[in-house]
């Protein structure tokens, strides 16, 4: 008996390996303070270069063309740094959400933000509101900030609103699939992650889009990030130019569709 392949599989397949370049990128962006320590510098200037660093990052990833960056501003496990340094790093959000945002509209770049906000203070809520809303009709690419995120959180987020349809009887247990979980996490209405990249030469995910990044490539720099720039990426983007991408299929089957 022939085995038949699963009707809710949320997994790309190989029509998703053609492309030589990623839909959608997630940059884990670490290496500030090291940056700053390196140069004798107060933690809060290696922030700031890494902010100048996203923004240079931001119009490299819109001339590639991708469709979607994602960048891991501040995790939920960052609360755990010292005062001083959560409060410069709110203030630089602050000065990005007024100076940037008018920026990102300029370019038709669409910001969106992904996390918890309940724990920002009244202005960030508003300011993240804001600049959603005047960037949101545009799509030459869209920008996705992760604050106050973590994977682990997402997935729970999102096994919660099926757990209330369950007990609503909207859904029964039997109903949640991979692909309904999917449609619940942040970004359900976005490409899945395609390429993953972190800097500062660390070797983990550290709790990022974990459902989003499943199938995605891989790729660590040792460059921290405020010096992350063209040359960087674009050597990431080659990198994944030459990785074939098989999605459970044979490298004959996907050769083939290449054909």
């Amino acid at each position: 008996m022939t085995a038949q392949p699963p009707t809710d599989s949320a997994a790309p397949d190989a029509a998703d390996s053609l492309a030589a370049l990623p839909r959608h990128i997630a940059i884990i962006m670490d290496g500030n303070n090291r940056w700053a320590k390196r140069r004798e510098l107060p933690g809060n200037e290696g922030h700031r270069a890494g902010e100048l660093a996203l923004r240079q990052v931001v119009e490299l990833a819109a001339k590639a063309p991708v469709d979607v960056l994602t960048v891991f501003a501040f995790s939920s496990e960052n609360w755990r740094r010292p005062a001083d340094e959560v409060a410069a790093l709110m203030q630089l959000f602050l000065f990005a959400l007024d100076a940037r945002v008018q920026e990102l509209d300029r370019a038709r770049i669409r910001l969106r933000f992904i996390g918890d906000r309940s724990a920002f203070s009244a202005e960030l809520q508003a300011g993240m509101r804001a600049a959603e809303e005047k960037t949101a009709a545009h799509q030459r690419m869209t920008l996705v900030i992760a604050v106050n995120y973590g994977g682990q959180w997402d997935v729970a987020q999102a096994a919660q609103r099926l757990s209330v349809m369950v007990a609503n009887g909207e859904i029964s247990a039997a109903d949640i699939t991979p692909e309904r979980l999917g449609a619940a996490v942040e970004m359900a209405d976005l490409p899945p992650v395609d390429l993953l990249i972190r800097t500062g030469g660390e070797l983990r995910i550290s709790n990022f889009v974990l459902w989003q990044a499943a199938y995605a490539e891989l790729y660590f720099s040792d460059v921290l990030w405020p010096d992350f720039g063209d040359e960087q990426l674009q050597a990431a983007l080659a990198d994944f130019a030459q990785r074939q991408r098989r999605f459970g299929r044979t490298s004959e089957q996907i050769e083939a569709f290449h054909a």
